[in-house]
């Protein structure tokens, strides 16, 4: 609502166009289009670059990694990071009881010797994540790592980051974290700024966006 406010106190003040930057846009956790809410022009800009850049720069075995989604609806988001890294990837199979609990989880693909590299959107409560993160060890995997785009962080997350068994869990600063970190130091935030700066940019300028799609700006 105070966007939808500040949006008309432009227009009152006969501003020509009006582009509003959602660094996390929660409504759309149920993975539904975006797009099809609006009848407006809208882009959904992807954190996939910044996470690659990530993995890159800080993980010195990972070119010995797998990616890992913790759910089967992750996966097409999995199988682009690893195609892009040229690695492995595997997928958790998870049956839930109710919302936000998760009752059996099978692992299907082999983490034998590899790092395991967690990859989701949205982390609320974290229960799969944290679920993942301690079946990945038992399947051998060496290192255990979670890179999500929101870490929204909600009831029991912070505490299970801290009895998982994480070397990290790296999030964008799409949501602010300091208080977070000061009870959790697996926490880990990468800077998502000029992916939405250069978004900017290129919108005001009638530049193709999709580029940010698949590169990070430097």
């Amino acid at each position: 609502m105070e966007l939808l406010i500040m949006i008309n106190a432009c227009k009152i003040a006969s501003s020509s166009r009006v582009t509003a930057v959602i660094p996390c846009f929660p409504y759309d956790k149920s993975r539904a289009p975006i797009s099809g809410f609006f009848d407006i022009p809208v882009n959904n800009l992807y954190a996939e670059p910044a996470v690659l850049q990530w993995i890159r720069e800080n993980i010195a075995e990972w070119k010995n990694c797998i990616i890992v989604s913790p759910d089967a609806g992750g996966a097409k988001r999995v199988t682009s990071i690893a195609d892009r890294l040229n690695v492995e990837f595997a997928l958790i199979h998870k049956e839930r009881k109710k919302v936000n609990e998760v009752d059996q989880m099978v692992l299907v693909g082999d983490v034998k010797d590899h790092v395991g590299i967690l990859v989701d959107d949205m982390a609320d409560t974290c229960s799969t994540v944290c679920h993942a993160a301690d079946k990945l060890p038992s399947a051998g995997a060496t290192k255990v790592y979670a890179v999500l785009t929101h870490g929204i962080f909600s009831g029991p997350a912070v505490s299970g980051e801290n009895n998982a068994a994480f070397e990290a869990v790296v999030v964008t600063n799409t949501i602010p974290q300091e208080d977070k970190m000061k009870h959790c130091t697996k926490i880990q935030v990468t800077d998502i700024s000029m992916i939405l700066a250069e978004a900017i940019r290129r919108a005001h300028s009638g530049e193709s966006v999709s580029y940010l799609f698949s590169h990070a700006p430097l």
